[in-house]
């Protein structure tokens, strides 16, 4: 899809506050509600994934970031669509990404505190199976976190 400069303004606006209504948006992009409202349509269609909240973790609880690097014994392709069905229902784990390198994936995880750490990884991530290799590293401080995209 082929965006212009006010679609661009539009997911510009939506990144920064994605409760924003229509009218509003409109109003911000110099367009009628109408035309806003069919132009948000088809960027939902195409280029918006969702609209949610985002949560201050330790705000609930989540005391601690996780980076974990994993590496599997096996690499067939059914091995490693199994990893990554059963790790998509690990809760804590907030991102997954299969990587080149050294390592298969990397994880982020949040937990609360180390005993949670410890069941998160050891219960729920190595009982999948499969794993050569658990490399993990902790979060100290976070310097910046997730904004939304460079657009």
């Amino acid at each position: 899809m082929k965006l212009d400069k006010i679609d661009i303004q539009i997911l510009k606006l939506l990144q920064e506050d994605g409760r924003l209504n229509n009218a509003e948006i409109a109003k911000r992009v110099f367009l009628s509600p109408p035309a806003c409202w069919k132009r948000l349509k088809i960027l939902e269609q195409s280029a918006i994934k969702h609209y949610q909240a985002v949560i201050e973790p330790k705000s609930i609880g989540y005391n601690f970031y996780a980076f974990m690097n994993i590496t599997l014994d096996l690499h067939s392709e059914e091995s490693m669509k199994r990893f990554e069905k059963e790790i998509l229902k690990v809760d804590n784990v907030i991102t997954c990404h299969n990587i080149s390198g050294r390592y298969d994936y990397l994880l982020q995880l949040v937990v609360k505190d180390m005993d949670d750490f410890h069941h998160v990884s050891m219960e729920k991530i190595r009982s999948i199976g499969n794993i050569k290799e658990m490399n993990t590293s902790f979060g100290i401080r976070e310097i910046k976190s997730f904004r939304g995209l460079p657009i």
